[in-house]
């Protein structure tokens, strides 16, 4: 699943591309894959209207209307999203394509269909999408130890858990969490409880610092993107540990383990993150 740093990077390619383009036309070949309005309506409401801008939140995307509007979605697990010329190859499970007045084409292709798009228009509260829910978004000046340990300090659940929470940090998965918590020299399962006041200080350092590190590393160019189809641009060759279990740690030497917490694998470095 694209997390925080692969969803900045797709509104960094795309952006400066829509921004001032008028979308055409729409179709919509899944309809499932528009949960709000139905599909008919999403076209309707859409076609015609000035892209102004694109914003991200967590691991939401917004494509950003002159008239007031936004369309909202989520990658999900397989999602991605393309802007090609009208006559490049489509992709086989390709369920929405956005037309451009410049004859150029934004495509999401989603091969397990859990993407969702929403679209509401000026003014319209957003009860649909779930942003509502979300909690502060790493790079906010209010992520201080303080804010963390008001809301995890006192928790049961293992700490690699609560950086799932999306209800408290905006945009932390599965992979990063891990490079979070080796980086902060933290044991995966530990209780959240059980932290101390300099872990949860290293904690609010590392986890935007981890974050701003790998946006930086997925940098890529618009004709990079596309040619590699948005898929080439993550982080595999500066994960330090993710993905990574049965080799050796980077830091310290010892080989890193596997454990799974709350039905997620995690990898951690038993030298450098003792339990």
């Amino acid at each position: 699943m694209p997390e925080l740093p692969e969803v900045e990077t797709i509104k960094r390619v795309l952006e400066p591309q829509l921004k001032g383009l008028t979308i055409t036309k729409v179709t919509v070949n899944r309809p499932e894959v528009t949960a709000y309005p139905a599909a008919d309506e999403f076209c309707r409401l859409l076609t015609g209207q000035r892209v102004s801008g694109m914003m991200r939140r967590g691991k939401f995307l917004y494509i950003l209307l002159e008239n007031g509007g936004r369309v909202i979605l989520h990658l999900r697990m397989t999602g991605g999203l393309l802007f090609t010329p009208a006559d490049f190859p489509q992709e086989k499970h390709t369920h929405i394509i956005f037309e451009m007045d410049d004859g150029r084409q934004l495509r999401f292709s989603d091969m397990r269909r859990f993407g969702r798009f929403w679209m509401l228009q000026n003014e319209e509260v957003d009860t649909y999408s779930g942003i509502a829910k979300l909690g502060i978004e790493p790079f906010d000046d209010e992520l201080t130890t303080e804010y963390l340990i008001l809301h995890l300090g006192k928790r049961k659940k293992a700490i690699k858990e609560c950086l799932l929470d999306q209800s408290i940090i905006a945009g932390i998965g599965n992979i990063y969490s891990d490079e979070i918590l080796f980086t902060a020299g933290i044991y995966p399962a530990r209780p959240a409880g059980s932290l101390r006041q300099e872990e949860w200080e290293r904690l609010a350092r590392v986890i935007p610092e981890r974050l701003t590190y790998f946006i930086e590393k997925n940098e890529i160019t618009p004709e990079e993107y596309l040619e590699t189809k948005g898929q080439d641009y993550r982080n595999t060759p500066f994960l330090q540990i993710y993905g990574h279990a049965g080799k050796t740690c980077p830091v310290c030497g010892s080989l890193l383990s596997r454990m799974v917490i709350g039905g997620r694998s995690s990898v951690y470095c038993p030298g450098c993150q003792k339990n």
